[in-house]
């Protein structure tokens, strides 16, 4: 059996005791657990593995002896009549004569050399039960993935929601400033139907975003496998590491990325066909014993039991000395599939250098623009505290107080999917290191 996971490295740090059934808020180290516990892609790709490692067996690679056991009784009533054209010998006739019959025979049948082929089958069968392993975790390492992203995709989602909601309360402040300043004869009736309609639009906005809230939530029980109406909450933050090394990186990725070492696997496998396929030209000699027994006993007839046992041994020896060139092609079909293998390496090899570059381009880039984004932040919160104020003294008008809401909200949402794009980065990062499930045990 393929042993589960039961830590995740730097991602899924610790399978919590606690149950969360008691709990409301849900962190991402339990959507990982329940992840792992119950997601379908998970279950199945173990269960494959599983097979990988139940077919790598000695009598599964031809090792072995086979040894069958039959056995038989059969039964007869017959009418017989006799005449002999030599005299002497007087007729006879039988009715209803009852006869038996029973067989039983026992074979062994011991294959002691195919030309090394079970030797190769056998370390073929170890590749492939690697293999299996290998793809395990290469579908536990993406769905680790995919989990991180639904979680915190759920909190940038959560975010939006949050600065609409903060919106609305904002316009529902100018509505009552704009109330105010019409009651005094300083505001105009523009300016409150301005207002008033700035507010359903913003009551609008939140409506739509709590549609991608739900299904943000939708989708991340989905992947737990769970039902999909589950009620939660999730953290607040969205944290990021900070301080992730390219050179570092690419090293571990070139000795730890599941798709390189997939790759490296099926290569093996393809080498190890070509020996196979060789070792049809070798002879082949098998081994082979018996043992017969045989009883008939008859109601009719000369004899009255007829009965036979023994042993039966003896040696088969097979050389393919023509089979229409069909091993030749098989050989040299196996050749162009072990090139195809060692092309697949080098292109999966490229796709990790180039992704890995990629992605940390766009976490350098996320990173830098949190901190643009978060002084961008600081800039526009001090921005509408100071056109209330102004608005409040009637110093600038609906108009502009709507356009410095409208640059809280640009920069709130900037930031926040700046937040969420750097730990995108650096999760996909550390899958393509494969260091975002290095430690399963």
């Amino acid at each position: 059996m393929i042993i589960r996971p039961a830590v995740l490295g730097s991602v899924l740090l610790l399978i919590l005791s606690s149950s969360l059934s008691a709990q409301d808020t849900l962190s991402v180290e339990e959507a990982l657990s329940i992840g792992l516990e119950n997601n379908y892609s998970i279950r199945i790709a173990g269960n494959d593995a599983d097979i990988a490692d139940n077919n790598f067996t000695l009598g599964n690679a031809g090792f072995l002896p086979t040894i069958t056991a039959t056995g038989s009784r059969s039964y007869s009533i017959q009418d017989s009549k006799q005449e002999f054209a030599q005299g002497g010998i007087p007729n006879n006739t039988t009715e209803n004569a009852k006869s038996n019959t029973t067989n039983a025979n026992a074979s062994l049948n011991w294959t002691i050399f195919d030309g090394l082929r079970m030797f190769t089958t056998y370390e073929r069968l170890n590749e492939l039960k690697a293999l299996g392993e290998e793809q395990f975790r290469l579908t536990l390492e993406n769905t680790v993935a995919s989990i991180i992203g639904a979680y915190y995709n759920i909190i940038r989602q959560q975010k939006i929601y949050d600065v609409l909601e903060s919106t609305v309360e904002v316009s529902e402040q100018r509505i009552s400033i704009a109330e105010t300043r019409k009651d005094l004869g300083s505001g105009s009736e523009y300016d409150l139907l301005q207002a008033r309609a700035d507010l359903n639009a913003d009551k609008a906005a939140v409506i739509r975003q709590e549609v991608q809230l739900n299904s943000a939530k939708v989708l991340l029980n989905e992947l737990l496998s769970r039902d999909i109406g589950t009620e939660f909450s999730v953290m607040q933050s969205i944290p990021v590491e900070e301080d992730l090394e390219f050179n570092d990186l690419l090293q571990k990725a070139m000795q730890n990325n599941k798709g390189l070492t997939v790759a490296r696997i099926n290569q093996r496998v393809a080498g190890l066909e070509i020996k196979e396929l060789q070792g049809e030209r070798l002879p082949e000699v098998d081994l082979n014993a018996g043992f017969n027994y045989s009883r008939n006993e008859s109601g009719a007839g000369f004899l009255e039991l007829n009965q036979s046992d023994g042993f039966n041994y003896g040696v088969t020896a097979r050389l393919n000395i023509f089979d229409g060139f069909n091993t030749g092609r098989q050989i040299e079909n196996a050749k162009i599939r072990h090139k195809n293998s060692e092309l697949a390496f080098e292109d999966q090899k490229l796709q990790v250098e180039a992704g890995m570059s990629s992605e940390f381009k766009s976490y350098l880039n996320s990173l830098e623009l949190v901190k643009l984004e978060s002084e961008n932040l600081i800039y526009a919160e001090q921005s509408l505290e100071i056109a209330l104020e102004r608005f409040k003294l009637g110093t600038i008008n609906s108009i502009e107080l709507r356009e410095v809401q409208r640059t809280l909200i640009s920069a709130e949402s900037r930031l926040i999917q700046a937040q969420f794009e750097a730990k995108l980065a650096e999760t996909e990062l550390q899958r393509i290191s494969g260091s975002l499930t290095q430690n399963v045990q």
